[in-house]
């Protein structure tokens, strides 16, 4: 039982759904665990978790335990951290890889807090190198890249959605899925999500959208982003904004993208009237491409974009909007 000492995921749920970051973890843990030796392991929580484990084997993963709870569909922050510690127990890993989420950025510190491991956020990119973990993650608003190495016996990380490619899904891969011997203390539950709210959205989700097209406080009111949501519709993505924008109340802070936003992937991001500033790249710079419009030349996005257009957004826009319709004849 404490010999495996290869890595263990915890398979987010969410909305019913494994998250892509789950996948995404799982590949990452096969990449370690050719590195540590061990097997790649999995965690599941909530109702549906023997099928989603399936999931997680099809992804890569070789032996995936599960803890079937209906009372666990949303994440409860106290009940969590004791099924993951019986996880920990069970699996003996040396590293624990959960999504840089909501849920992992709170349950990630408390697990590793108990543990007395080391934990790395945020990271791009992980490696094991002589018995040391080496994470790699965004500094300085995304400008630059740290590097930090660690010798603790444990280690956890969280891992930034898109850092690395989870494997195509396939039926044929073989795995074993072992229901977890596991119970809640009930006394130590002192933190319980009693009633969830979901705000009403239409279309893609900001962190799912393979293009999203943002706005910032050059629009100078709400107005332009009608525009915004007509291009995100063209291209088949979603709208985001700066914080700015936000502040402002002109949008929901739910669009917010950058440092104390959300943190977005896509394959292409579209900024129009956005200057730059390290807070918002934060939350960008991820992307495969940025397309940037600005009419201040001398602004920071151009140094942080693929391609850039000086001009008003009131002239560019709309040209752009057409253009895309053309092309895409619609």
């Amino acid at each position: 039982m404490a010999e495996n000492r290869g890595v263990l995921v915890f398979g987010e749920v969410k909305d019913g759904a494994l998250t892509g970051l789950a996948r995404e973890g799982v590949a990452l843990g096969l990449q370690l665990a050719g590195e540590a030796g061990g097997q790649v392991t999995a965690i599941v929580i909530g109702p549906n978790a023997e099928a989603q484990a399936k999931e997680l084997i099809a992804s890569g993963a070789q032996k995936v335990y599960t803890f079937e709870s209906a009372d666990l569909a949303d994440y409860q922050p106290d009940a969590y951290l004791q099924v993951l510690l019986k996880a920990v127990a069970t699996a003996n890993p040396k590293v624990i890889i959960f999504g840089q989420t909501d849920t992992g950025k709170d349950l990630a510190p408390k697990l590793a807090f108990r543990l007395k491991s080391s934990l790395s956020m945020d990271c791009v990119d992980v490696t094991l190198e002589g018995g040391k973990l080496v994470a790699t993650k965004p500094v300085y608003g995304g400008n630059a890249q740290g590097i930090y190495e660690s010798d603790a016996d444990l280690h956890a990380v969280t891992l930034r959605a898109k850092a690395v490619e989870a494997l195509e899904p396939d039926g044929s891969r073989k795995g074993e899925i072992v229901a977890l011997d596991a119970s809640i203390d009930e006394s130590a539950v002192k933190v319980r999500v009693v009633e969830v709210k979901r705000q009403e959205a239409e279309g893609i989700r900001l962190e799912d959208a393979s293009v999203v097209v943002s706005g910032g406080r050059g629009f100078g009111g709400p107005e332009p982003f009608e525009q915004l949501e007509e291009l995100a519709k063209v291209l088949g993505g979603a709208v985001g904004a700066s914080r700015a924008v936000c502040d402002a109340g002109w949008l929901d802070h739910s669009y917010q993208v950058g440092l104390t936003g959300k943190t977005v992937t896509p394959d292409l991001y579209i900024a129009v009237a956005i200057s730059g500033a390290s807070q918002h790249m934060a939350g960008c710079s991820g992307s495969k491409n940025i397309v940037s419009i600005n009419k201040d030349k001398d602004s920071n996005i151009f140094k942080e974009s693929r391609f850039g257009v000086v001009g008003s957004w009131e002239e560019v826009l709309p040209a752009f909007i057409e253009m895309v319709k053309e092309l895409r004849g619609s």
